[in-house]
């Protein structure tokens, strides 16, 4: 497998599995010799997510026309979900759209408006319900405080659950999507 090494002024080495294979994040101060020692302490947790990777690269992509069609659906499940938790938040919202994005799951502007990817109609419905309400909490804060975990909590009890599901799911969720 090839490693590739981006040296920056982070404090701490950290490693991703990317399409190209193995990234290394580490400090410019850190030698080769300590980040192969690194690499070799995390040696399990790099097979077990290499294996991972290449499950998720043989997921089949989906069609324009299912892509479309998700992006359709989304519409009402978006607006019907977004209507249900508002409340319970004490929240309004703007304008609901719903995209094919490659890196996030929703967001939510300054002036209210949401967005949310259509992917999430894939995953189990605990999950796109936790992401509305992640983004609708970000009506009342806008940033990742403990005030607003306190506030997403309050509201989705498991939010930590569905989060983790998102987090071990996400990419191959997000490898469906047709090449550009």
């Amino acid at each position: 497998m090839e490693v590739k090494v981006i040296r920056s002024d982070r404090k701490t080495i950290a490693l991703e599995i990317g399409a190209d294979g193995l990234v290394v994040r580490a400090p410019r101060r850190i030698s080769n010799t300590q980040i192969e020692e690194f690499l070799q302490k995390h040696r399990r947790w790099i097979e077990i997510h290499t294996a991972r990777s290449a499950a998720v690269s043989s997921l089949p992509k989906l069609t324009p026309a299912e892509l479309s069609e998700l992006a359709a659906r989304g519409r009402t499940v978006f607006e019907e979900r977004a209507a249900f938790y508002a409340p319970q938040i004490g929240v309004t919202y703007g304008r609901i759209t719903v995209r094919r994005q490659r890196s996030r799951w929703g967001s939510c502007s300054a002036n209210g408006n949401l967005s949310f990817n259509c992917l999430l109609l894939l995953a189990p419905p605990e999950v796109l319900d936790s992401v509305v309400v992640h983004e609708l909490c970000h009506r009342k804060e806008m940033n990742h405080s403990s005030r607003f975990y306190d506030e997403v909590l309050r509201v989705c009890p498991d939010y930590r659950k569905w989060y983790g599901w998102l987090r071990e799911n996400g990419r191959g969720l997000m490898a469906r999507l047709p090449e550009r």
